[in-house]
């Protein structure tokens, strides 16, 4: 867009942001943008552009800039979810040009610089979306927040490391491609909120499952250096455990290869291995895999087999990701900032597990030392009433629990501010399952349903999690106000705040000698 346009465009901008009863409308640097007012105050803009449809020749490459339009963009509307394939049920309104983003600002017109807060949603990076009402960012916004939401390709499109993509990359690197599209939504964020109101200095990058996932590896990238300055991560971290994986996901119907031992991303694929897995998936003609259709391809990876290799797809490609992200949070070189990262209580409970099987993934994991992993697993009576039988227990140990707490011990190690959370409360009506894997997210957003079983203690607990999390946002502390205490993560006492049906309680060493021993293994299988 040429200077005297943009000139031009940002005097008649300024003139319609400051009629308040008008729509409102901000220059963006593809140009103008006109979102929806909401009440009694602020502003919210769906289905923005952050880069080029990712089609045709632009299929498994890097996300490209956008093009600039001309007049006003509407941006009422969110955009379409990536192509996913998940039994049939998104395949006809997913798309392959996907790649939108969604602002709310409590404040309108924008005044001082607010701190940002930029969601990546869960889905094993194979399927979820940013386009629903789910993750609808007004209640986080309106504690004094920019919320931001941004879709990135998956499973197939996302994920797909092929030994032609190495080859045609100047990076000799495939792959990642919704990682890259997060990172290209987190640049536009650098270079357009402060027109909406939200400060780039201050940005915290938060999600939940895959989102956290990949919030933690980002956190390992030099691709995105100076672009975030806090995480939180619910329920997802820069380990994985494909034994205690199986238990659960087999339950659900998907299928992994159990190797022995716990994997950190060290043990994930090689890039070349990544690229083979890729060839024998889909073939190994690029130009014919470009000319096939979206729905041709997303047959070929629709559920139980979900994503493109172990740890939701990602790997060690050498240019997003450099190294393992494990080895590079064991080794304190990970970016120096503020870290919020814990789970929920039962998470995944696999149903129909044998004591033999779980005692088999015990074995395969822990080795020699297995006799004492089987001693603290012993089987029980009667299951626990917050962490439900034995193979629940062993699962979200070693999926979660002891996973959060051992990356929180490399990330204060390297002397950066770490909290701890544990989430308890199970929503109205399911109680006897517990507080399950997804179970914060509604609390987080506080898009509790009108008319449904939430209660008072429901809507309590919710502005309790939006507080602490909007503090965390501002300062990279969780405290304030008259919040109950949070403690800051040290090694030795491992303080954590746990979410109860009765509010929130300081408590130390979540799991303790189950994570002790956690710790003790991952250290053994990592050579550390």
């Amino acid at each position: 867009m040429p200077t005297c346009v943009r000139i031009a465009m940002a005097i008649w901008l300024a003139n319609a942001v400051s009629a308040g009863d008008t729509d409102p409308t901000v220059l963006v640097m593809e140009g103008p943008v006109r979102g929806s007012l909401l009440k009694p105050n602020g502003a919210v803009f769906r289905g923005i552009p952050f880069a080029s449809p990712p089609v045709g020749d632009l299929r498994w490459r890097p996300p490209v800039p956008g093009k600039s339009w001309t007049g006003v963009r509407d941006a009422t509307a969110f955009g379409a979810p990536c192509a996913q394939n998940v039994g049939g049920w998104m395949l006809e309104n997913s798309q392959e040009d996907c790649l939108y983003l969604n602002v709310w600002t409590s404040a309108w017109p924008p005044r001082s610089p607010l701190p940002v807060m930029f969601w990546i949603h869960g889905g094993g990076n194979y399927q979820g979306t940013a386009s629903t009402a789910n993750f609808d960012g007004e209640s986080l916004a309106r504690h004094g927040v920019v919320v931001v939401t941004a879709n990135y390709r998956l499973t197939v499109f996302g994920f797909l490391a092929h030994q032609e993509l190495t080859r045609e990359s100047p990076h000799h690197a495939s792959g990642n491609y919704g990682l890259m599209d997060q990172i290209a939504a987190l640049e536009w964020v650098h270079h357009n909120i402060s027109r909406f109101g939200g400060d780039p200095g201050n940005v915290t990058l938060f999600g939940q499952s895959a989102g956290a996932v990949d919030a933690n590896v980002l956190m390992t990238s030099p691709l995105t250096r100076g672009l975030f300055h806090r995480v939180i991560a619910e329920s997802g971290t820069v380990t994985r455990n494909p034994d205690a994986a199986t238990l659960a996901m087999t339950a659900l119907g998907a299928v992994m290869t159990v190797k022995n031992g716990p994997v950190t991303y060290s043990d994930a694929p090689e890039l070349t291995e990544a690229e083979r897995g890729g060839e024998a998936l889909l073939g190994a003609s690029l130009n014919s895999l470009r000319a096939r259709n979206a729905r041709d391809l997303l047959t070929v990876v629709s559920a139980p087999r979900k994503s493109i290799g172990p740890a939701n797809g990602v790997i060690v490609d050498g240019w997003v990701l450099p190294k393992s992200p494990a080895d590079v949070f064991a080794s304190g070189k990970q970016q120096r900032i503020p870290l919020l990262i814990g789970n929920n209580s039962r998470e995944r409970t696999p149903p129909e597990t044998t004591p033999e099987e779980v005692t088999q993934a015990i074995q395969a994991m822990y080795g020699p030392l297995a006799l004492r992993a089987m001693t603290l697993y012993a089987p029980a009576d009667a299951p626990d009433p917050l962490y439900g039988g034995r193979a629940a227990q062993w699962v979200v140990d070693t999926m979660y629990r002891c996973p959060v707490v051992g990356e929180l011990i490399w990330h204060a190690a390297a002397a950066n501010p770490g909290y701890e959370y544990q989430f308890d409360h199970a929503p109205p009506g399911r109680e006897a399952l517990g507080a399950v894997h997804g179970a914060e997210v509604p609390y987080v957003f506080d898009v509790l349903r009108p008319g449904t079983k939430y209660t008072a203690l429901d809507s309590e607990i919710s502005s309790l999690v939006e507080r602490y999390w909007t503090n965390f946002a501002l300062r990279g502390n969780p405290n304030g106000g008259q919040l109950p205490e949070w403690p800051k993560f040290d090694p030795s006492k491992r303080g954590y705040l746990e979410f109860t049906d009765h509010g929130a309680v300081a408590r130390d060493r979540l799991r303790g000698t189950f994570c002790d021993l956690y710790i003790e293994n991952t250290k053994r299988l990592m050579g550390l």
